[in-house]
């Protein structure tokens, strides 16, 4: 009402001036903005240029980057083998500063040759990319830890460090903390890094398959007050980088970390972003298998309610979700359970996952240190999803019984492209059927591709066996 009188008011300067609320001429309602043209988020979900609602299913890549020689020893067939034979679509792809600026002041050129070839090898495996600035216990200086180059945190620092077990409670030493308070408040160390990502964005950014940039992995809050650590020092500094990278790769998404208190059940106190293109880029582990007792199949709920909250936080920061780690070791129990919850969580929340991690190793690896394959993980791990709806994701699904997936959705007819979901061979050798209610499909190896989804609120596609 208030809206109607202003109107009135403005449009015929006054009482006097004939108004009438029984105008001939209905007001037309306001245009829908145009579309963006570029990857963006909208409705709390990444979206292509199409607009469709995407989903990144894939992995970390790689544990091996953390250490010398700072990259795996995988070339290009592993990087195809990612996505003919597993379906997955994106790598979290691991950088470490100690290879990107081994001396201060100084940059690595062959560092950055070598992520561009690596590029080059995810974008023809029609793979896509998010940057991750690793790191762990800050940097190389402390036992067991990587990130971070000697040169940023003082030498004593190292020299009294203790390790601990296990490792992660090494965070807890003052000494990590100081490195990481100095990480916060030395205007020239943080703006080393920050140069890193200029650096790097100004390189990578003529490959299309990278999407964006995790700005720095699960930073510690140091010796600050975790609850306000996130607005006082994090916020700046994803604020310094983001600038940095956007002057040169303007169109990179910025997946943003919350503190590493959050793993530990500790609030998100992040300030709602300003800036567009944000993913909430959490990461979602159970604590007693993180501390290798394996998965307890009581923990399905409790797992699922966190994931659940991680959404509502992202819808809270107005971002897409994607959960940048997830994952198990190998040989302790209830890994299948596990890592189907994992599935199942992401698919009630729509969201996208990266499991941790891509190498030739034992534990949480995906292969074995002989490069086969650990079959009880990739059985679990390869599963059919929905990698572009043209419409708004609600959820998906996957019964590993029936081998039947679901896809809910509300279609939206101003999209041209098609809905296409996933369906590996691994899972579907012999070809799927298809029920959405009378639309037109098409397969080809690995994927479905909708169009003309009956525009039912909402829409539910079902894929079974052949």
């Amino acid at each position: 009402m208030r809206a109607l009188l202003l109107g009135c008011v403005v449009g015929c300067a006054g009482l006097f001036g004939g108004c009438s609320s029984t105008s001939e001429d209905p007001v037309p309602p306001a245009e829908k903005p145009p579309r963006p043209t570029t990857w963006h988020v909208d409705g709390n979900a990444i979206r292509d240029p199409n607009g469709r609602t995407v989903i990144l299913r894939g992995v970390n890549l790689a544990g091996a980057h953390k250490v010398k020689p700072y990259l795996s020893s995988f070339g290009p067939d592993e990087y195809t083998r990612i996505r003919k034979e597993w379906g997955m679509n994106v790598l979290r792809f691991l950088v470490s500063w100690t290879a990107l600026e081994p001396t201060r002041g100084t940059f690595d050129d062959a560092y950055l040759d070598e992520l561009e070839k690596r590029m080059g090898w995810a974008r023809d495996a029609g793979v896509f990319v998010v940057l991750d600035m690793h790191q762990d216990l800050f940097g190389e200086g402390f036992l067991g830890g990587n990130g971070a180059p000697r040169w940023a945190c003082d030498e004593s620092r190292y020299a009294a460090f203790k390790p601990a077990t296990p490792w992660f409670w090494g965070y807890l030493d003052a000494n990590v903390m100081a490195c990481f308070d100095g990480l916060w408040t030395n205007t020239d160390i943080r703006h080393r890094l920050v140069e890193g990502w200029r650096r790097i964005a100004q390189r990578l950014v003529k490959f299309d398959n990278v999407l964006g940039f995790d700005a720095l992995n699960e930073p510690h809050w140091g010796s600050h007050p975790p609850d306000a650590f996130e607005r006082d020092r994090l916020a700046p500094f994803y604020d310094e980088v983001v600038a940095a990278v956007r002057a040169e790769a303007k169109g990179w998404l910025f997946f943003m970390e919350p503190s590493s208190a959050r793993n530990l059940g500790l609030a998100m106190n992040l300030p709602k972003p300003t800036i567009e293109g944000v993913v909430y880029s959490p990461h979602a582990y159970d604590p007693a298998a993180e501390s290798g007792d394996g998965f307890d199949p009581s923990h399905r709920d409790p797992f699922l309610f966190k994931v659940a909250d991680l959404r509502e936080e992202a819808n809270a920061l107005g971002a897409g979700l994607f959960l940048g780690e997830y994952g198990g070791h190998v040989d302790k129990p209830g890994i299948v359970e596990y890592m189907t919850a994992a599935y199942d969580a992401a698919g009630m929340a729509a969201a996208s996952t990266a499991y941790w991690a891509h190498d030739r190793d034992e534990g949480y690896a995906m292969l074995n240190p002989d490069g086969s394959e650990k079959k009880i993980l990739l059985d679990v791990l390869v599963r059919p999803y929905p990698e572009r709806v043209a419409g708004h994701l609600l959820s998906y699904a996957f019964d590993a019984g029936s081998k039947t997936a679901t896809v809910t959705f509300e279609p939206d007819a101003t999209i041209e492209a098609p809905t296409e979901i996933v369906v590996p061979a691994r899972v579907y050798p012999s070809g799927v059927t298809v029920d959405c209610g009378g639309c037109a499909i098409e397969e080809a190896p690995g994927l479905v591709r909708l169009r003309d989804v009956p525009a039912a609120r909402p829409a539910v596609i079902t894929i079974r066996p052949r």
